[in-house]
């Protein structure tokens, strides 16, 4: 019969600092090869849009140029260092709700199907 069981230890980094350590902001940084070639291979972080609201866009006869997606992204990212998690971005004369963890637009509206209209479920509100 077995006596013991062995249970496996994690590893642990050690959290103490000597003067002979890196700055801690220098370390994984961005400008290290492995952040570069990461970069490199994922996808880019753009803004999609949800079969949803793919429809609605289709249906309202919204169209939103090259301009108004880098605005659009530029607002999630925003939203996303403030700690956001879903927010109304105003573009133009598009409402769009975005799920700013999976950088997807849930829904959009045009002015005239905003009107009256009340947003639930959002944290935050851009207008680009």
């Amino acid at each position: 019969m077995i006596d013991s069981v062995l249970f496996p230890n994690p590893v642990q980094v050690p959290v103490s600092r000597t003067s002979g350590t890196q700055n801690p902001s220098s370390v994984g940084g961005s400008d290290t090869p492995f952040a570069k070639v990461l970069d490199g291979k994922l996808p880019a972080r753009g803004v999609t849009f949800s079969q949803h609201a793919q429809d609605r866009r289709k249906l309202r006869g919204i169209s939103l140029s090259s301009d108004d997606m880098q605005k659009l992204e530029g607002a999630v990212d925003s939203v996303a260092q403030k700690g956001g998690k879903d927010s109304l971005v105003l573009v133009g004369d598009a409402a769009l709700v975005v799920s700013v963890k999976n950088r997807t637009v849930v829904t959009a509206l045009d002015r005239n199907a905003m009107q009256g209209n009340v947003f639930t479920n959002i944290d935050s509100a851009v207008i680009v």
